[in-house]
């Protein structure tokens, strides 16, 4: 066991159990089988296994599964190790071990910085991640921790100072690996908020030149905090990117007014206003209360809108699929194949396969499967191994995945941990690539999965 094999299995989920099948195995009684792999250097079983025995009061026990994973200076490890520390109140031995790996900066500075703050020492943590502002997650903490500190003017001061008015960024991308302004900005905003200068707050977000982040937009989540809704509205109506709209929609439907809310995707003429991603949120809404007929017209006129957009197509399949209508939704797939000449790639025609499955059985599904130009493929196995899954012919799926090995290793063992198969789902799961030696740098790098 070494730091660069446990940061690889890590980053890459590969020679090893994922968290998803650790999971997987606790939940179907398999706790002997986690127990020995976190035993033999499977860090997702050790950091699963010493949280159940520490929330079982097994105190000793679980530290001593992490001890020879914390022993190669690994940080996701002695985070571990501290976050059960602070759970069992014992902040000061957390501490302890998280500082000389804060001593780096990064991820380790921060979570010792918050650490701090949880436990009297917020002052101390603010001075640490003052030197570290650049960085846009330590920015961020040290918002969260002047709060506690009660230092919001010397956070806003520092911050202030990082918003040159002769540069703004002419991309997300321009100041990624430092506190670009627009973030700055934000951050800004939210010292503002809370110190209820909530005016000033709105003034500095509306000189963002990105206003949206992640799918969500600061401002409009503001103006929704404070009621403003006129305000909201008016903004809502300028947004070309769609977050705005779609919190005020949120708004008015958690106050009921499910009507307002689908006015907000409408045009006069009844198209949606916005494009795909508002469709797609107004056919959400629509099938949450009850309409689900209206949401599969909605999709499906994007989907007529954009040929061949699988995301559309995949949305418009489920929308089909809980309405029971799964005939409706091959008809759409059938009118494109046949405008693209009778040629349907696998990216597109395994998207029926569920869908045939639901109408005319998965013998069905498989029959058609077979019969495409690309159903041999490891790819393709996947799909169907899943539509076999799903009908509950767990063993024909693993047949087939067993023909492409070692194509969809990780699904072939959460199908053996189905049928409490462990020891061929282990087995499977620890056959290593090759792979390079060294710790990750940090940079992009073009291993697996990547």
């Amino acid at each position: 066991m070494d730091a660069a094999d446990l940061d690889r299995q890590a980053r890459t989920l590969s020679g090893c159990t994922p968290p998803a099948l650790v999971a997987q195995l606790l939940e179907r009684g398999h706790e002997d089988e986690v127990a020995l792999q976190a035993g033999r250097g499977e860090w997702f079983c050790a950091r699963a296994w010493a949280r159940l025995l520490g929330e079982r009061g097994l105190r000793d026990d679980a530290l001593a599964v992490l001890a020879p994973y914390v022993a190669t200076g690994w940080w996701p490890a002695a985070r571990a190790r501290a976050e059960l520390l602070e759970s069992w109140d014992r902040a000061s031995e957390a501490i302890g071990l998280t500082r000389p790996y804060a001593a780096t900066g990064g991820q380790p500075l921060e979570f010792l910085a918050r650490l701090l703050a949880r436990h009297g020492r917020a002052p101390e943590a603010f001075e640490l991640l003052r030197a570290g502002i650049e960085d846009c997650a330590l920015a961020t903490a040290l918002v969260d921790v002047a709060e506690v500190a009660g230092l919001d003017e010397d956070a806003a001061r520092l911050l202030s100072e990082r918003i040159p008015a002769e540069h703004r960024c002419d991309s997300p991308w321009c100041c990624r690996a430092t506190l670009d302004p627009d973030t700055a900005l934000g951050l800004l905003a939210r010292v503002r908020e809370r110190q209820g200068r909530t005016d000033e707050a709105i003034a500095l977000l509306r000189t963002r030149r990105f206003t949206s982040d992640g799918g969500r937009d600061q401002l409009a989540d503001l103006l929704a905090r404070h009621g403003r809704l006129d305000e909201l509205r008016a903004y809502a109506a300028a947004d070309t990117h769609g977050p705005a709209a779609q919190c005020l929609a949120a708004v008015l439907e958690e106050r009921g007014d499910v009507e307002g809310a689908v006015a907000l995707y409408r045009r006069a003429d009844g198209t949606v206003a916005g494009g795909p991603n508002a469709a797609y949120e107004l056919a959400q809404l629509l099938a949450r209360h009850g309409r689900g007929g209206e949401a599969v017209d909605v999709m499906r006129a994007q989907a007529d809108a954009r040929p061949g957009d699988d995301w559309i197509l995949h949305t418009l399949a489920g929308l089909c699929l809980d309405q029971g209508r799964p005939q409706d939704g091959l008809a759409h797939l059938d009118d494109l194949k046949a405008a693209r000449g009778g040629e349907e790639e696998w990216d597109l025609f395994w998207i029926r396969l569920p869908l045939i499955a639901a109408g005319a059985g998965p013998d069905a599904a498989l029959r058609q499967a077979s019969a495409h130009p690309e159903g041999d493929g490891a790819y393709a196995a996947e799909h169907i191994a899943r539509m076999l899954h799903d009908a509950g012919r767990t063993e024909e799926a693993i047949g087939l995945l067993d023909r492409h090995l070692p194509a969809n290793r990780a699904d072939m063992a959460g199908y053996f941990i189905s049928l409490d198969m462990t020891d061929h789902a282990v087995q499977l799961l620890q056959q290593h690539d090759p792979r390079p030696t060294g710790q990750w740098s940090g940079t992009w790098s073009s291993e697996p999965p990547f």
